[in-house]
């Protein structure tokens, strides 16, 4: 080797001359000659200066040093090299060799960029098991980025829930410092693609709130219809029974405590209903000749039966619909709540849970539960027999706790059939390059 042209190639690698660099290192190995270290430096030097193709090389020769080792490191840079070199399916092979050096110490540096790889080949589902590989490797010092990129693949993938999850952790994972606006951002695209609309507006507000980060044109139009949605929802907060109609269809318009419309008020459309076939002025000259009837006699009560009746029939129609769409009584967010309120208070458990839970899946559900915590329940996904609560705990010692509830039908209500808390406890610190 020679000595003063390696030692002259430190000294500029070491002063950022990165062409000084590749030529005085270029110039330290004879002919035929290995030295890992030499062409570690040399690629890292080449990746300074945009030339990425040599950069790969470089790695490849550093790898032919059997003596050298740090294969992980360098077969990591080398899958970097060829990743901005356009050759992303080279890049997966060489990335895929770094992780699985069991030496290598950071891997997460090259599971984020076997992810990016994955995403320039189209391989969504491999790309988010790379970030999410990344994520949760210990070594990482700021797994927010892998998050978010895991986000963004979920929500490729049309897994909403998983992507809001994804983005929330991400935000868990952000200092005060750094800036969580990008974050919020794809977390508001998230829950409007899960139909978490009061959520979505929450997110966006975030997003927007320093004035510094601008929606994208997407973006702007999500957060648009999300308030839209969350103002038309905010006219008219329905009850119980309310809501079960408006599932099936069936929308409002007749006062209950007012049937025949004493107070003014005209009762629905009768075309809507589907159960009469007259027209609506048949319907208003009917009324007029009744009321004639009721000044002189006031028998009302056989026209108030029909028309309970009638609503009877809609609301067991309605209620039929909604059963299919995952509504009940009591409801999945009421029942979530009770279970709360019953670990607090200290009361059984037993008549919130499904049968056929052994006696140590109960236990365990009870020890998972928090005392004396406020609760509030941030999301539900419904289907006919199941349903996914999501709760949020302020504890009473202080601090916030994730909860993930399953629920199965019972009869027209829910069940809970198992709890799942969300532990997340990171540190985080700078992030380091090989």
């Amino acid at each position: 080797m020679n000595q003063q042209a390696y030692e002259s190639g430190k000294r500029a690698y070491q002063g950022a001359d990165w062409l000084a660099a590749v030529t005085y290192l270029g110039d330290a190995k004879g002919p035929g000659e290995v030295s890992g270290e030499v062409d570690h430096l040399r690629g890292n030097a080449y990746m300074k200066l945009g030339q990425f193709e040599a950069a790969a090389n470089a790695y490849e020769e550093a790898l032919a040093d059997e003596s050298y080792g740090r294969r992980g490191a360098l077969s990591c840079n080398r899958g970097r090299a060829l990743l901005a070199a356009g050759r992303a399916q080279d890049a997966v092979s060489a990335l895929t060799q770094a992780v699985s050096d069991p030496e290598y110490r950071t891997p997460y540096k090259a599971y984020s960029a076997l992810g990016s790889a994955y995403e320039r080949l189209g391989d969504i589902r491999n790309a988010g098991i790379a970030y999410r590989a990344a994520a949760i490797d210990e070594s990482n010092p700021a797994p927010a980025v892998a998050l978010s990129s895991l986000g963004s693949c979920f929500l490729r993938l049309g897994r909403s829930v998983d992507a809001v999850e994804a983005y929330r952790t991400a935000l868990d994972f952000t200092t005060p410092l750094e800036n969580q606006s990008k974050i919020w951002c794809d977390l508001g695209l998230a829950y409007v693609a899960a139909n978490r609309m009061a959520e979505a507006v929450d997110a966006f507000t975030h997003a927007t709130a320093d004035g510094t980060f601008q929606l994208s044109p997407e973006a702007q139009a999500s957060y648009d219809a999300a308030r839209k949605a969350v103002s038309s929802i905010n006219g008219r907060r329905p009850s119980d029974t309310d809501a079960l109609l408006a599932a099936a269809g069936y929308g409002g318009g007749y006062d209950p405590l007012d049937p025949l419309g004493e107070s003014g008020e005209l009762m629905p459309s009768p075309e809507d209903t589907g159960f009469f076939s007259v027209t609506e002025e048949d319907i208003v000259q009917q009324d007029k000749a009744e009321r004639k009837i009721r000044r002189k006699h006031r028998h009302t009560g056989l026209k108030i039966f029909i028309v309970i009746l009638l609503l009877l029939l809609i609301a067991v129609g309605g209620a039929a619909f909604a059963y299919t769409r995952g509504y009940g009584w009591p409801t999945q967010q009421a029942v979530a709540e009770q279970l709360f309120q019953a670990k607090s208070d200290g009361t059984d458990l037993s008549s919130l849970l499904a049968s056929g839970l052994s006696s140590t899946q109960t236990q365990e559900i009870s020890d998972s539960l928090p005392v004396g915590a406020d609760v509030e329940i941030s999301g539900c996904d419904r289907s006919m027999d199941s349903s996914t609560v999501y709760a949020t705990a302020t504890l009473a010692n202080g601090g916030t706790q994730d909860y993930t509830i399953e629920m199965v039908r019972d009869g027209i209500g829910w069940k809970v059939s198992s709890v799942i808390v969300s532990f997340l406890s990171q540190d985080n610190a700078s992030v380091t390059t090989d």
